[in-house]
């Protein structure tokens, strides 16, 4: 299940977020304390309000706690295209939420925002990520890597795609 991250929420989006891999493969700030948490959730909500067109949900299997987050918003390349993001807390990893999330997303993605292809943009070396995308339906595709700035370091990334087949391609 998939809901919006509420006030309540900070303590565990810092046990999520303050995690070493957590460090490793996001642009989250490390450390993640509860002043890094309320900033974040204040920007989420800020982004939201203004329609910038990202939405930051909370991964949980009851509809309550939060287990990880997964984002999901218009590629700044080409606004056909909805890029994912995700993040699983240490707890809760190896449980298949990632993968889960993802294809509620893709399903969202496809149906209601009409994406022509939902993305994953993964840095190599990222395992975990990868085995997502590969159990999710996503392929690599032969994209220019695609450089961003993360925490002081230049990190490239490669784009895994989900082509949007329709509806009837997401439930095989």
């Amino acid at each position: 299940m998939l809901r919006e991250w509420a006030e309540s929420d900070l303590s565990a989006l810092v046990e999520l977020y303050d995690d070493p891999e957590i460090d490793r493969w996001t642009p989250v700030p490390s450390p993640f304390d509860s002043t890094a948490a309320g900033e974040y959730l204040t920007k989420a909500r800020e982004d939201r309000k203004e329609g910038r067109g990202k939405a930051q949900l909370v991964i949980t299997t009851d509809g309550e706690q939060p287990r990880g987050e997964i984002l999901l918003f218009r590629s700044e390349l080409d606004a056909r295209d909805v890029e994912l993001a995700y993040g699983v807390g240490s707890r809760h990893r190896r449980q298949g939420l990632a993968s889960r999330a993802v294809k509620l997303a893709v399903d969202y993605a496809c149906r209601q925002l009409d994406a022509r292809r939902v993305l994953l943009r993964i840095e190599s070396g990222n395992s975990p990520s990868v085995a997502v995308a590969r159990a999710t339906g996503f392929e690599l595709t032969d994209d220019e890597p695609i450089t961003r700035e993360a925490k002081g370091r230049r990190v490239t990334l490669l784009t895994w795609c989900h082509q949007n087949g329709g509806a009837d391609s997401l439930s095989a």
